[in-house]
């Protein structure tokens, strides 16, 4: 949907995603939701807390923007979704860190597919072999 003159008029007023998100928290009703909305969901960090905080669930509309960033992408799977989100996979195990992470907290066992990964980073290499896998030796036979 192409922006109104609202929506350019609140764009072009300077406020910061943090404002719009704080605006949004206070008053979900706002009369300008619409057009602080369209602010947020641009950022991948005000959208994840915009769908935890004040929709409470998800925001498909916001998932393209939030699936680019593998720390708000694992964060939304884990707190939101509740469950593993296929879809934002292959950016989070770009990141050794959220890697490990959404093995951990979201698969809750091993994730094949992103071990080449983690193991470039010997200490969430080590967590995970340690608390995921459960053998704090598998990287030596690997």
């Amino acid at each position: 949907m192409e922006p109104t003159y609202k929506d350019l008029l609140v764009v072009l007023s300077d406020i910061t995603p943090e404002e719009a998100f704080n605006k949004l928290r206070e008053n979900p009703n706002h009369e300008l939701k619409e057009q602080y909305e369209f602010i947020i969901k641009k950022y991948p960090k005000w959208a994840y807390y915009y769908a935890l905080n004040v929709i409470n669930g998800r925001w498909h509309e916001a998932e393209d923007i939030i699936k680019t960033d593998p720390n708000y992408a694992y964060h939304y799977a884990r707190d939101v979704i509740k469950d593993r989100w296929h879809e934002a996979e292959d950016i989070i195990k770009t990141d050794p860190n959220y890697a490990y992470k959404y093995a951990r907290d979201v698969i809750k066992g091993r994730w094949h597919e992103a071990e080449d990964i983690i193991k470039t980073d010997p200490y969430y290499a080590r967590w995970y072999a340690c608390y995921v896998i459960k053998d704090k030796n598998f990287w030596d036979n690997n």
